[in-house]
């Protein structure tokens, strides 16, 4: 396989086939975000993503999973994603699964009928970065929507009936703005109530720019305990249908997992252990990317 520059993958889709349909994120300007930062975006030649989907055939043989980068290959024409899934299904029969990265904008700017379609060419999961359900916390990390467009965005996905996975970063707001950061995306997840809920915990390498607001003191961080008791406010306030939800990534003080809303009692009780000092949190130079 060709790749162009790092690339990264959700952690469910560390077994998947990875190819590059695009270079970097389409927006690329979160200040939380390091990942894209070295690329120009840019939509690979179609030739040349079918000629690795030919190699990977040829090499591999069977794949189940396959996950379309970069950041943000939703942004594609329709008929150009649609020509790559076709080609999936051709060459790869017994594939299970097809994921991709998605931005609010890239999902807003489909119609219903083409997210639709996508699905029955075999799209199934979108991943989709919620981060914060508050405006005030969207706008300082340079999002790029506001709370309402997640929404919709979120619901677009849904609606559609392809599976949706969304993820939020504890510690965002800072001191500051802990507490509204908790229930505001509380608020958002309700609203949206996605089949997958992935919390990380912000991390601040120094080639993010949100690196240079902690250095000159414009953003407080949280310490592991504020932010376990960012996470009990968040959960506390979640009241979900049928939603997957970990906070396992390497970013994390503390792996917790739950199917919310069933689980919502234990999940919390697990959180309780942690602020009452049961459970130790993982040290800060065990957590990386």
């Amino acid at each position: 396989m060709r790749y162009e520059g790092a690339v990264y993958r959700p952690p469910s889709e560390g077994r998947s086939l990875i190819v590059q349909a695009t270079i970097g994120c389409s927006h690329n300007k979160c200040s939380f975000c390091n990942m894209y930062k070295a690329k120009q975006f840019r939509m690979r030649a179609l030739e040349e993503v079918i000629e690795d989907l030919v190699w990977a055939r040829e090499r591999y043989g069977y794949i189940e999973k396959i996950f379309i980068a970069d950041g943000d290959a939703l942004i594609m024409p329709t008929e150009r994603l649609i020509t790559i899934l076709d080609k999936i299904k051709e060459l790869f029969s017994e594939c299970k699964s097809i994921t991709v990265y998605a931005s609010p904008k890239s999902i807003l700017l489909k119609t219903p009928e083409e997210l639709k379609l996508l699905k029955s060419k075999g799209l199934a999961m979108v991943y989709l970065g919620i981060e914060s359900g508050d405006d005030e916390v969207l706008l300082k990390v340079n999002k790029g929507a506001t709370s309402k467009e997640l929404i919709q965005a979120g619901r677009k996905i849904k609606d559609s009936g392809i599976k949706l996975s969304c993820t939020l970063i504890s510690g965002l707001g800072g001191v500051e703005n802990w507490k509204n950061h908790a229930l505001n995306s509380a608020k958002a997840i309700n609203a949206i109530d996605p089949d997958y809920l992935g919390l990380l915990t912000l991390m601040t390498p120094e080639d993010a720019p949100i690196y240079e607001e902690i250095k000159r003191g414009a953003l407080m961080l949280l310490n592991p305990r504020e932010v376990m008791e960012e996470v009990y406010h968040l959960v506390k306030e979640l009241d979900l249908t049928n939603c997957i939800f970990r906070s396992n990534h390497a970013s994390n003080y503390a792996p917790l997992a739950a199917v919310l809303g069933k689980e919502k009692e234990r999940l919390l009780s697990d959180i309780e252990g942690f602020l009452a000092g049961q459970n130790n949190f993982k040290p800060e130079y065990f957590r990386g990317l």
